[in-house]
């Protein structure tokens, strides 16, 4: 899968097992990074005609394709029942009933001669739902043990239980917002939140953050990167602040928006993955707001469990068993969503 933070494709060899309950094994896992013309294609890729997303989404279905082929070789895989392929979001408007995944199955099918299971999100969109968070359908099996799981990327989103219902949804945007900053400044990202530690809070912006309508909507609700464009990046440019100081100010505002919603749910004890677990600032300062707070990871999955987890709701589409909740999503029913390349397997 292809993430918004945009920091290459994730591949993860994975093994799942029941007996009793649903357990998972990571066998293997890669980023393969993206060159810098093509993380510029797919950043701008909303931008584009719909003949051009076609291509785009053809040319990113080979790309996946080659580098699956590499990855397979590296790690002398053998077997492989299923590829379960996320893409890369280029649309995500589900109040407007559009979400899309670029990145065709057909160039992966062809080279490798394995089925492909994708475009998980759309029937979801199409019963009325989010078509987003689904990972915490995978929480809900393979980490009950915490009080919720947090996923620290393009977006922070988390997922958690309330009397036996699975409830879930986008907090706030967090790498796509400080990546842009870090970008400006020549870097790929703020290694462990180092410039924003050497800024200073612009109290005014980070007021106008706190206050912007998303944060008071009821459940369900989602993010995209058309939201931030339109809504957090005309923002910022407005204040005309130093980039430190946006780093400083919008890691503050992250982790305020984290912190309110453990207090809101009564969170104390999260599972942390994604590439924000690496922002040390942004982790302190949750602390700092909230002392009890325990934060908890797993460095083999840091990276690699919303690849994984797309793996699972793979084998569930496979097995065409529920992989989508509807107290999640707010889709009329949960269902089994995404699709099978080729269609008559």
């Amino acid at each position: 899968m292809s993430g918004t933070s945009l920091d290459g494709l994730d591949i993860a060899y994975c093994c799942f097992s029941f007996k009793e309950s649903w357990n998972y094994k990571i066998l293997a896992f890669e980023t393969v990074s993206y060159s810098n013309s093509f993380k510029e294609l797919l950043r701008n890729a909303p931008s584009l005609d719909a003949n051009s997303i076609s291509t785009l989404s053809d040319d990113f279905g080979v790309f996946m394709a080659d580098n699956l082929k590499g990855f397979i070789a590296d790690n002398a895989i053998q077997t492989i029942d299923l590829i379960a392929s996320h893409g890369h979001t280029v649309f995500h408007q589900p109040e407007k009933g559009i979400t899309l995944q670029i990145g065709s199955p057909k160039p992966i099918f062809d080279l490798l001669k394995v089925p492909v299971a994708y475009d998980f999100r759309a029937l979801d969109v199409q019963l009325g739902g989010q078509g987003a968070p689904l990972v915490p359908f995978v929480d809900h099996f393979l980490f009950s043990e915490y009080d919720a799981c947090l996923n620290l990327g393009g977006f922070s989103n988390i997922s958690f239980n309330i009397e036996d219902k699975r409830l879930a949804f986008d907090i706030c945007p967090v790498n796509i917002v400080l990546n842009l900053s870090a970008n400006k400044l020549g870097l790929d990202f703020d290694n462990k939140g180092a410039l924003a530690a050497n800024g200073q809070v612009y109290i005014p912006l980070l007021e106008k953050l706190n206050n912007l309508d998303y944060y008071a909507k009821s459940l369900p609700k989602s993010l995209g990167w058309e939201w931030v464009q339109e809504t957090i990046i005309p923002m910022i440019e407005k204040e005309d602040l130093s980039e430190l100081d946006v780093l400083r100010t919008y890691t503050e505002h992250a982790a305020m928006q984290m912190v309110c919603v453990f207090r809101e749910y009564d969170l104390e004890t999260i599972f942390v993955s994604g590439g924000g677990v690496y922002n040390a600032f942004l982790l302190s300062r949750m602390k700092a707001l909230s002392p009890d707070l325990s934060l908890k990871m797993d460095s083999k999955l840091i990276e690699s469990k919303e690849a994984m987890a797309f793996a699972f709701l793979g084998l569930m589409k496979m097995k065409n068993q529920t992989n989508v909740l509807s107290s999640v999503t707010g889709s009329v029913k949960d269902h089994c969503s995404g699709k099978i390349f080729p269609e008559e397997l």
